[in-house]
């Protein structure tokens, strides 16, 4: 079965939390007008035609895992050579993230690159790319000393899509919701 990068299944924290969120992508984020806030679990994802069929499955799995708080607090980053980094913030619960996120690669498991890296699945929420360490240092440490934590439930999971052409934005097509 095929695989796409212009679909992908998310955790979108809520509208109410996105305005600080949004604030620091709109400075630092390459990628701020494609993506909303996000924290991957698929990607790339099936096409959005399938996106029926897979809701149901889907639905069947979420049923079977509670909702839980999810946590904004600590700004990390990834390394991706000597200069460039990503900065992102660290979701707390990430057991039960990682959990959350097994369980759904095991209805489309051949869709499991974000298990692939050298570390497995990381959960992050990226903010923005930096070049140069020192640049890094200084920029985590600002964004960490004016950040507020925040928290939200996890309620549902999102499928989202975007067009394939050059500027397209993501945006929610399907809502999944996790047992309350």
């Amino acid at each position: 079965m095929n695989k796409v990068y212009t679909t992908a299944c998310v955790i979108v924290p809520p509208k109410e939390f996105s305005e600080p969120i949004q604030e620091i992508r709109k400075k630092y984020d390459k990628q701020f007008k494609r993506w909303m806030p996000h924290i991957n679990l698929i990607y790339p994802f099936r096409p959005i035609e399938y996106f029926s069929d897979l809701k149901n499955k889907f639905c069947e799995m979420c049923q079977n895992i509670e909702s839980f708080t999810v946590n904004l607090n600590v700004f990390r980053f990834f390394q991706h050579n000597r200069q460039n980094y990503t900065i992102w913030l660290d979701p707390e619960p990430k057991e039960l993230i990682k959990r959350l996120q097994a369980k759904l690669v095991k209805i489309i498991p051949d869709c499991n690159d974000l298990n692939n890296f050298e570390n497995g699945y990381t959960p992050h929420l990226s903010v923005g790319q930096v070049k140069g360490k020192l640049n890094l240092l200084k920029t985590i440490e600002l964004l960490q000393r004016q950040w507020k934590e925040i928290s939200f439930a996890l309620k549902k999971i999102h499928f989202i899509s975007r067009e394939n052409v050059k500027d397209s934005s993501f945006s929610i097509v399907q809502e999944i919701p996790l047992k309350e």
